[in-house]
């Protein structure tokens, strides 16, 4: 039996992890990344002025430098969780869930009142996670330290996957990646494709912004996570 294709659209390094969870699955994935992750150079707030880091992406790791890798640092996944740890962050706790869960989590674990916290976010990123944190009394440093670039043309990968008129699957993790995907095949001869194509979607939002494509089938996780987003696969 032929293994079902999916799309993975989401940036590296993410895309190669998500790939290699779906060929333990037993799915062929298709790699095909719509936007690419850039550093950006960000004046920190010095690293003892500071509670804690807040991250809403694990592309925001990285560039982080290693004077602030001793603060505890708030997550807004398991994923991410887990970059921070290979990244040197030794106090790390997971929201699991989205913004609102995350906001939450740092509310239960620290008091609003002290030093400011780190939102480090991507460019045009983290507004309204900012505003949940200091809705509940924190004071927030938000700097953006990443952008994420769309691509300009659609990888090889997804135009022959979706010119194909193949049954299968497409993930998709943001709403940057979504709007993306629907810039780059809108008036071209790709739109049939996605008659055979179900999309996996990881929240409401996600999908609503392709939600116009011509898709067999659109599911949307149960919560926003890469898990949940697999988990619609079996459906």
């Amino acid at each position: 039996m032929t293994p079902t294709p999916v799309l993975v659209t989401r940036p590296e390094p993410g895309a190669t992890a998500t790939a290699e969870r779906l060929r333990a699955m037993g799915f062929a994935p298709q790699v095909a990344p719509l936007l690419t992750i850039a550093p950006l150079s960000a004046a920190l707030p010095p690293a003892e002025t500071l509670r804690a880091v807040v991250v809403a992406s694990q592309h925001a790791i990285p560039p982080l430098p290693p004077s602030h890798r001793g603060l505890p640092l708030f997550a807004v996944g398991d994923a991410t969780a887990e970059v921070a740890r290979r990244h040197g962050f030794g106090q790390v706790s997971s929201a699991d869930g989205d913004a609102a869960a995350l906001a939450a989590l740092v509310g239960r674990i620290i008091p609003p009142a002290g030093q400011p916290l780190l939102l480090a976010a991507g460019q045009g990123q983290g507004h309204h996670l900012g505003r949940l944190l200091t809705g509940i009394g924190f004071a927030v440093e938000r700097r953006e330290v990443y952008a994420a670039h769309p691509a300009s043309r659609l990888p090889d990968a997804a135009r022959v996957m979706i010119g194909g008129h193949r049954h299968g699957r497409v993930l998709l993790f943001s709403r940057e990646t979504a709007l993306c995907l629907s810039r780059l095949v809108q008036g071209t001869d790709l739109l049939a494709g996605f008659t055979t194509l179900s999309l996996a979607a990881i929240s409401r939002p996600v999908a609503e912004a392709v939600r116009h494509l011509p898709w067999q089938t659109i599911r949307v996780a149960m919560a926003p996570t890469e898990t949940a987003v697999l988990a619609l696969l079996h459906d």
